[in-house]
């Protein structure tokens, strides 16, 4: 199961802190990294000498330009902030993790040192966690964020905590499938000129990506929803 638990680095800022969160991955037996858009170059000599003898971590690491990108190969997605985000999203505790189901490729994403993730990043989200810490010092060093999720998620999967299994009959949708169908539909609805006013646009993209993204929908959902949006999409006879 650690293999299919990935850490996902948004846009992070700081040499030291991707070193030390490759560490923090080895520490606790995982080894898959993936940042998104670094500032600095990746790998680099800082990189790797503050990720103290986790450079097989580095060496396997992937960088992907865009959130998106990195969807593709994630079944669920969890955002870790530093605020509580009034979106209609779930939100899970830090004791709550062993509800998920680790078989499946399960992603933890972690936004920039200085300003955290955006509502559009979380929108990508099948849940938002929240780790607590004193309400008038909320702010954590990126690493450190990183290994209190590790650690965790290493201590329930050791004690063997996780109550779910796949499932053998019903196959869940994975982030590719919900992206296919949720870029079908949007490709229909502006078609019809749906997003209106323009600058509205932005955030009913928000809205229609956060619903699909935290619906637990199987493959044949998927399926079915897409031909669904097709078949509206297409023109009556005269």
């Amino acid at each position: 199961m650690f293999n299919n638990i990935s850490f996902i680095l948004h846009k992070p800022q700081l040499s030291e802190n991707i070193g030390a969160c490759a560490r923090a991955l080895k520490n606790f037996n995982f080894s898959k990294l993936i940042l998104i858009n670094p500032k600095p170059t990746f790998p680099n000599d800082k990189i790797i000498a503050t990720s103290v003898g986790a450079q097989d971590i580095i060496k396997k690491g992937k960088v992907f330009k865009s959130l998106e990108d990195t969807m593709k190969n994630i079944d669920l997605l969890i955002s870790t902030t530093a605020r509580f985000r009034n979106k209609n999203i779930k939100h899970i505790k830090l004791n709550e993790l062993n509800k998920i189901d680790f078989s499946k490729k399960i992603g933890f994403l972690f936004g920039p040192e200085a300003s955290g993730l955006s509502n559009n990043e979380i929108s990508f989200s099948n849940y938002v966690l929240q780790i607590p810490s004193n309400p008038n010092f909320k702010s954590l060093n990126l690493s450190h964020s990183l290994i209190i999720v590790a650690q965790t998620i290493f201590q329930m999967l050791n004690l063997k905590k996780s109550r779910y299994s796949r499932s053998k009959k019903i196959k869940s949708a994975s982030k590719k499938n919900i992206q296919s169908m949720s870029n079908l539909c949007i490709k229909h609805l502006e078609e019809i000129n749906f997003f209106k006013p323009k600058e509205k646009k932005p955030k009913m993209l928000q809205n229609l990506r956060s619903l699909f993204y935290k619906m637990d929908l199987s493959e044949k959902e998927t399926r079915i929803l897409s031909s669904v949006f097709a078949s509206l999409a297409k023109k009556k006879p005269d």
